[in-house]
């Protein structure tokens, strides 16, 4: 049997590659706590943050020991959360030793998230599903998927190199923007504020601002701010991008660009 201190660095491990994914608070704690129980672990005590994982066991025992794991905020991975789900649940019917479960996973953080080119690909689909959406054109629509292939490209380019993601929903919006009143300045007959619209779409914390709702409701205040901050912030970059090149493009024209 594998000592206390082992299997806590399993279950917080596991716990951490969920969070970091983009698992909610309550499902990465109730995923621990099941891990420890199903392999005996007796005293226990697990809470976390949408940035952190705090953990003892044994505390009343000889071989007591603590954790604490700092996750950083990151995109959500879903094959990721499904492989880790997975493995939880072969855990707590026992069909999973200590020495399979770190195989496991260690197979799960080696999952891959999608090339490059089908992320710009499904991004540009994306812009241009929600632009036709939101009322665009087909011509809106087409210069929505080129924008946003271009979008996640940039996206992508600023993750390489580590830069805030503050910074890149500012460029980002900034972006799209000034390229939506390039197409009006060129005389092509689209609607620029459709295209904007449309390609804006992937820099929304949609996932942020529900799962701070989720946790508030749940009661987990601290988590439900700090992912409503984050949203909010977020939010705010959007607009700052946006309206940045909106107030420059009226200074230096002279006018606002009307649908």
């Amino acid at each position: 049997m594998s000592d206390s201190k082992e299997i806590l660095t399993l279950a917080v491990e596991i716990g951490d590659v969920l969070l970091r994914s983009g698992g909610e608070i309550y499902r990465v704690e109730d995923t621990i706590l099941h891990i420890l129980d199903a392999f005996g672990i007796e005293e226990y005590d697990v809470y976390v943050l949408s940035n952190g994982i705090f953990a003892s066991a044994n505390e009343q025992k000889a071989d007591a020991c603590s954790i604490v794991r700092h996750v950083p905020l990151g995109d959500v991975h879903l094959g990721k959360i499904a492989a880790i789900n997975q493995l939880s649940r072969e855990i707590s019917a026992g069909e999973c030793s200590v020495d399979e479960a770190w195989k496991q996973l260690n197979a799960c953080k080696a999952i891959p998230v999608q090339s490059p080119f089908v992320q710009k690909t499904c991004c540009g689909i994306g812009c241009a599903c929600f632009c036709s959406i939101f009322g665009g054109r087909p011509l809106d629509a087409f210069f929505s998927f080129l924008l946003g292939f271009f979008l996640q490209f940039l996206r992508l380019r600023q993750q390489a190199h580590g830069t805030s993601k503050f910074l890149t929903n500012i460029a980002g919006s900034a972006f799209l923007t000034a390229s939506s009143l390039a197409l009006v300045r060129m005389g092509l007959p689209v609607l620029q504020d459709k295209i904007v619209i449309g390609s804006i779409v992937p820099l929304l914390p949609g996932i942020a601002l529900t799962t701070s709702i989720r946790d508030l409701f749940g009661g987990d205040y601290l988590s439900g701010a700090i992912h409503l901050l984050d949203a909010l912030l977020t939010a705010m970059c959007i607009a700052l991008g946006v309206g940045m090149v909106m107030i420059l493009y009226r200074d230096l024209t002279g006018g606002v660009v009307l649908p």
